[in-house]
């Protein structure tokens, strides 16, 4: 059997940037992924604090969490055959934190729309369901995912640094 090729992303293109950003949107849909099974596994599954749906009967409850958990499994997969079928391997300078911020910023960023959007606009499911007061669920559920962004635009905005030391 042939060995595959793999070499240093930025080695494959004239510029380190367009690699880095594809490295980045790869990152992002591993984050939404990671993300959206770690919500599954422990909030819906081990907490049972509540499901995808919950204006609903308990078996509806349960089908909307098998799809929200394909989806999430999905995401984990397209992201994993992204990187595999680049061959990727991480040898240049800000290559892995390109994916790392990408990973967290997808998290972050899956979060922040979950807690605003699915929690309080549409209200599809409460972070936790059956306490006389959410406000605290919610900071804290949104207040994660604002820290996920933030550490993840750090670490990108930060990359070009690793890319361009200056001279001493």
């Amino acid at each position: 059997m042939a060995k595959r090729n793999t070499y240093s992303v930025l080695e494959r293109t004239k510029q380190g940037a367009p690699a880095r950003r594809l490295l980045l949107r790869i990152g992002v849909l591993l984050g939404m992924g990671m993300i959206g099974t770690l919500d599954e596994v422990v909030l819906h599954q081990l907490l049972q604090w509540h499901n995808f749906y919950v204006h609903t009967t308990s078996y509806w409850r349960i089908v909307s969490d098998g799809i929200f958990h394909l989806v999430s499994s999905a995401l984990l997969v397209i992201g994993a055959l992204m990187l595999w079928a680049r061959g990727y391997e991480f040898r240049a300078p800000g290559e892995g934190r390109a994916l790392l911020a990408g990973v967290l910023i997808g998290m972050g960023g899956f979060n922040l729309y979950d807690g605003i959007i699915q929690h309080k606009i549409l209200q599809l499911h409460p972070v936790r369901e059956g306490v006389p007061n959410i406000l605290l669920y919610d900071l804290v559920f949104n207040g994660i995912a604002v820290a996920l962004l933030a550490v993840g635009w750090w670490l990108w905005r930060n990359n070009e640094r690793v890319q361009h030391p200056s001279a001493e």
